[in-house]
């Protein structure tokens, strides 16, 4: 369970976010934990099996178990990704990445919406961590964002890590790439770390999304950025490998609320 932005003094933090996968079960300690959780500060489920971008949709039991455990602990906020990860029912255990077409536009579309109806509520869509793009892509990853919002009226959770990895492996600007999504409906923003190999032969980069790294000095900047642009935001620390000391993380979430602190003062 990755903690999430701060109190500001690093004693405790403001709220957490957790992928909902891990509780779906009928009850016992994972759900007494939850509503253990949930009881002292704001949960946030973040849903990583949904697959809305597979050829069939959402994976009807997959979200059914989610609406049952959504109606059960009311989170504040729903998310998946631009992604898929189910084909022939046959489950893959990574977030893919689609093609930016119109077709792949609609269809994805139409997953987001019936994915909120069967919630009852707006979700969220994560920008993807991506090491390829396709040939016949035409529209920019944040313009195929933006219109998945305005078509099906959910909101967008903003990686910045994501981002800078995209950046690396496709060559994109990323400050672009931040100027253009900050206009969207973004409704949570994510910071983490990743890694950058160097191929040996040719020295090109790439670089990884693992989730086990220091949030990058790049990452901070970028944050900033999107910040100023967007006004305060909702802002998940993510740490999911090599988890450092409670209070390692609590000096970065720390930061990531004096952005915020920014933020705010600069609005009024």
């Amino acid at each position: 369970m990755p903690f999430l932005e701060a109190a500001g003094r690093g004693e405790s933090p403001a709220w957490v976010e957790v992928h909902p996968q891990n509780y779906f079960c009928d009850g016992g300690p994972a759900h007494r934990w939850l509503n253990a959780i949930r009881e002292a500060v704001p949960v946030s489920f973040h849903s990583v099996g949904l697959s809305l971008g597979s050829p069939n949709g959402p994976d009807p039991a997959e979200l059914d178990a989610l609406a049952r455990l959504t109606d059960k602990f009311q989170p504040a906020m729903v998310s998946d990704h631009l992604s898929w990860s189910i084909l022939r029912n046959d489950k893959i255990p990574d977030l893919l990445p689609l093609p930016m077409t119109g077709a792949s536009l609609a269809h994805f579309v139409g997953a987001v919406e019936r994915t909120q109806e069967r919630l009852g509520r707006t979700i969220l869509i994560e920008n993807p961590s991506r090491l390829l793009s396709f040939r016949d892509d035409n529209y920019t990853e944040p313009e195929f964002l933006a219109e998945i919002a305005r078509r099906s009226g959910c909101g967008l959770l903003v990686d910045v890590n994501n981002i800078l990895v995209g950046a690396t492996n496709l060559g994109f600007d990323a400050d672009d790439y931040v100027d253009a999504i900050a206009g969207a409906p973004i409704g949570e923003v994510h910071i983490a770390g990743h890694t950058v190999e160097i191929d040996p032969d040719d020295g090109a980069l790439t670089a990884i999304d693992d989730h086990g790294s220091d949030v990058s000095d790049d990452c901070w900047r970028l944050l900033g950025r999107l910040l100023a642009r967007t006004g305060p935001l909702p802002v998940l620390l993510e740490r999911d490998n090599n988890i450092p000391a409670y209070a390692e993380l609590a000096a970065e979430a720390a930061l990531a609320d004096h952005f915020l602190r920014q933020m705010t003062a600069h609005a009024a």
